[in-house]
């Protein structure tokens, strides 16, 4: 994933009609929002994620970039590119994976790929919110840092980005209950959503210029993704 993530308040109203879907409601920000990861060493450049800390969920603003360092000041960016957590079965991911596990919630999110000597960047839409998986860290005076997990690259979005696939969980409280959970470290149904990667969302997708002002390729014919959940 390329380092993109939206969240649109306009687009909250879909999931409200679904009881299981009350960590959406309650989480889900009302107010637009779009997220880069922190290049140029920027730690102030956070994302909203959603843990659970002392038995209760919260949601707190995270430096999108897992290696980071305490300092006075606050926390310094690593020079390490870990703003996505791609290798699960390293020893320095390891630890997050069995004890802090996170969510973020999102729209939207931006994706590219090399083709020919151009890269091309795509902006991808849903319409209601859906769910990424996420590892975090904590520091000192209340800071954190974050990444966002990816797997194999799907089939369905190879054509816009054949590198990577961010984890998208399903949106139901039961499963997202178990996935934050400190008391759980390993348990099989999260360890199935780690290996089948799955659309959860449809998204529409669209080359764009930047994905911050979204200005959208003419000769581009806009795609719509489906839903995994749509062909089973």
């Amino acid at each position: 994933m390329c380092g993109y993530i939206e969240v649109d308040g306009e687009r909250q109203q879909p999931v409200m009609q679904f009881p299981e879907r009350e960590i959406s409601r309650r989480f889900f920000s009302k107010v637009f929002k779009g997220y880069y990861p922190a290049f140029g060493q920027d730690a102030n450049k956070t994302i909203d994620i959603v843990i659970e800390e002392n038995g209760t969920l919260k949601q707190v603003a995270a430096t999108w970039w897992f290696d980071c360092v305490d300092s006075i000041e606050g926390l310094r960016v690593g020079t390490r590119t870990t703003f996505n957590a791609r290798n699960l079965d390293s020893p320095y991911w390891r630890g997050a994976l069995h004890n802090n596990r996170a969510i973020v919630l999102a729209t939207g999110i931006g994706e590219s790929k090399i083709v020919g000597k151009t890269k091309h960047q795509y902006y991808m839409q849903s319409d209601e919110v859906f769910i990424l998986g996420a590892l975090y860290r904590k520091f000192s005076e209340g800071r954190y840092s974050c990444a966002v997990i990816t797997r194999d690259a799907h089939p369905k979005m190879e054509p816009y980005h054949d590198k990577a696939f961010p984890t998208f969980l399903p949106n139901n409280d039961p499963f997202l209950k178990l996935w934050l959970s400190k008391s759980v470290q390993q348990h099989l149904a999260i360890d199935n959503e780690l290996n089948h990667a799955t659309l959860y969302p449809s998204l529409k997708v669209q080359r764009v210029k930047t994905y911050k002002d979204k200005v959208p390729y003419k000769s581009f014919e806009p795609v719509i993704l489906t839903s995994d959940l749509i062909n089973n």
